[in-house]
């Protein structure tokens, strides 16, 4: 009985948190680019990278905050600096919609040309974020790093195996689980959400019921750079900030969004859980946890890893290749792609 709760407590420690945790910072950056697709009817592939950017504002607001004196207890500076990175990354947002997008809108121009467009925006992003702030990584947690930490487990339970949860891990939870109610609030119960909403499913018809398509526009452009700019700071939280791993994230988002059904906002949330699951399951070695179930004959020599952590990003593309021609519409049978 001890070895089997051993071998949950390892699995709940690599496997299950970190899970939970990473499918909720992917749920919320596959939202964003599902609401993109649904509503302005193209592939933001320039998301990541305004998640790095709005990060980016919250590292060097916090480090100023720091500075003078100012913390947040237990909790992160960096929560008190995330209203300062919102407001950065919606008037970023906002500017380019102005700058590039509105042009092509005006001229009713294919889906492919903002995907080529915002693939320059992308690169644009990750230029000033590498120029303000560096290539490399940067920490800019503080408070208490552990709820509960590994050696106090092990002395309450008498169990070899520690279990070890991080406040950023909590943090990450409560607040994607906030931000999903009052989304969904917002889009099922307020007069301009129902406007997007009906925006998405018919643009001919809600411009004939008197929806502004500019301000569906606006609000869709603010929410997204929200939705960026709160999942990059949880993930930042939980790991580090570097400009390049925020680009890597980008398919794991696109893969997300379409596993669970583009401009499906449940499936985006369904598909970020999948997809992060999906790499945590199948890059962690099991050596261990399998030493404790098994009988000491029958006990595994190598790690039993199904594939190196080195190539976790591999996981996504091979699940939304087989979403693709499978099930193309997704698990929440959203729009085809």
């Amino acid at each position: 009985m001890t070895d089997t709760l051993n071998a949950l407590v390892l699995f709940s420690n690599f496997v299950l948190v970190p899970g939970i945790a990473y499918g909720s910072q992917l749920a919320l950056g596959a939202l964003g680019v599902t609401m993109i697709y649904s509503i302005l009817r193209f592939a933001n592939f320039a998301h990541s990278d305004m998640m790095a950017f709005g990060t980016m504002v919250t590292v060097l607001v916090t480090w100023w905050l720091q500075s003078i004196g100012v913390s947040f207890g237990p909790l992160p500076t960096a929560l008190l600096a995330l209203p300062f990175a919102i407001a950065a990354a919606v008037v970023m947002s906002l500017l380019i919609d102005k700058s590039v997008y509105q042009f092509y809108r005006k001229k009713r121009s294919s889906p492919a040309i903002f995907v080529i467009a915002s693939i320059g925006v992308m690169f644009l992003l990750n230029g000033i974020v590498r120029f303000i702030i560096g290539p490399n990584d940067q920490r800019f947690a503080d408070g208490e790093r552990f709820i509960i930490k590994a050696r106090a487990f092990k002395k309450m339970t008498g169990l070899d195996e520690g279990l070890a949860i991080k406040t950023s891990q909590c943090i990450t939870v409560v607040v994607a689980i906030l931000i999903v109610v009052a989304l969904f609030w917002f889009l099922q119960k307020t007069r301009t959400g129902k406007a997007m909403r009906a925006y998405s499913d018919n643009e001919d018809l809600a411009l004939l019921s008197g929806i502004n398509p500019e301000r569906v526009v606006m609000v869709t452009w603010i929410i997204t750079a929200a939705l960026a700019t709160i999942a990059g700071t949880l993930y930042g939280l939980d790991k580090s900030f570097k400009p390049f791993t925020y680009f890597q994230l980008l398919l794991p988002f696109f893969a997300s969004a379409i596993v669970g059904g583009i401009g499906n906002p449940v499936g985006a949330i369904v598909g970020g859980f999948v997809i992060a699951f999906s790499e945590v399951m199948i890059t962690y070695a099991y050596k261990k946890f399998f030493m404790y179930l098994l009988p000491e004959s029958m006990a595994p020599d190598g790690m039993i890893q199904l594939l190196s952590t080195d190539y976790k990003f591999a996981v996504s593309f091979i699940i939304l290749v087989i979403v693709l021609l499978v099930k193309p519409t997704g698990l929440m049978k959203g729009k085809v792609v």
